[in-house]
């Protein structure tokens, strides 16, 4: 339909197409259910779309003969030769089409061509400033954090829309989110690794916001004045997301500690957590100072021989054999 409108210059006023179901989801004489990508773009274009009635073929009865003239001087004319590229087999048949369209008419003065520019140009609405654009729908539901999940992608919408439904609309550059048939946001469509985030700010509960003037080198720099360890363990975090963001949240917790339990038993329960694994969470780390296992002192026993005890090993010796004289 987008090409034939483009090659016709207007906007059929009406569409009457056959009931198959890529136009037409339930035939119905009264009220027929369009496809809703085909009903799409007919609002797109501002036309009407009448299917026509089943098994009644003479509803459009000059399209059907039209069909077997294109086969017979198109199609049939091209049937024998070889094409090595759709830009080539295209060509052909645009240079076929043109001499159908001015044949003269056998019974009448004219040709098709003009008497389409003559009656029909005239009668056809202006095209819209852009063609139609496939769609896809799609449905989602908006997490908690506010993000809908589409082809491992992840965009923004309003907070107020946690845990509701939405239904989304993807085309080759842009996904728009719609709420009850109201549009609610628009992001570019991303494409490459999945994991990526597309975040608008306004999207954002108030509380949420602060975190945009953040980032890692003041994170790091924050962890450095507490120590070492602190300052691993916060990389760690960083490096354990796909996303550099979302460790933000993370990182701003750890830190916080040190005004809870103070900086140097921080210090000491990072060090005591990557003394059992290189990336620690800030949930161990939590734990180790809810728990107050920072304060906790390794003793070092000291592994020394028996003295009693030969090179050769342990023994029972001549007591444990000895038999009693009872």
């Amino acid at each position: 339909h987008v090409h034939a409108y483009k090659f016709f210059g207007g906007v059929t006023r009406m569409l009457i197409p056959d009931n198959l179901k890529t136009g037409v989801e339930k035939s119905s004489w009264y009220n027929p259910i369009i496809n809703k990508t085909y009903h799409e773009m007919a609002e797109h274009y501002g036309t009407a779309v009448i299917p026509a009635r089943v098994r009644k073929p003479k509803d459009k009865a000059s399209v059907e003969s039209t069909v077997g003239s294109i086969s017979t001087w198109i199609l049939g004319a091209l049937r024998k030769q070889k094409f090595f590229s759709f830009a080539e087999l295209n060509e052909c048949i645009e240079e076929k089409l043109h001499h159908f369209n001015h044949k003269p008419f056998q019974k009448k003065p004219g040709s098709r061509y003009s008497t389409f520019m003559e009656e029909e140009k005239c009668m056809l609405l202006p095209l819209p400033s852009k063609p139609y654009e496939l769609a896809t729908w799609k449905i989602a539901t908006v997490q908690f954090n506010y993000h809908i999940s589409i082809d491992k992608m992840l965009y923004s919408v309003p907070y107020e829309y946690i845990k509701h439904k939405v239904d989304v609309r993807l085309t080759k550059n842009v996904i728009e989110v719609f709420y009850n048939a109201r549009r609610i946001c628009s992001h570019p469509r991303l494409y490459g690794h999945p994991g990526q985030y597309s975040t608008v700010n306004e999207h954002m509960p108030e509380n949420h916001k602060k975190y945009i003037e953040w980032d890692s080198k003041r994170f790091i720099s924050w962890a450095e004045n507490i120590g070492p360890s602190t300052t691993i363990a916060v990389k760690g975090i960083l490096s354990s997301y796909k996303v550099e963001q979302q460790g933000y949240k993370a990182c701003m917790a750890l830190l916080k500690l040190a005004d809870k339990y103070a900086i140097s038993r921080l210090e000491k329960a990072c060090e005591k957590a990557l003394s059992y694994t290189p990336h620690p969470s800030y949930k161990s780390i939590q734990t180790i100072l809810k728990t107050g296992q920072d304060k906790v002192i390794k003793e070092e026993v000291p592994m020394s021989k028996t003295v009693d005890s030969p090179s050769g090993g342990l023994v029972r010796g001549a007591d444990y054999y000895r038999r009693s004289n009872s």
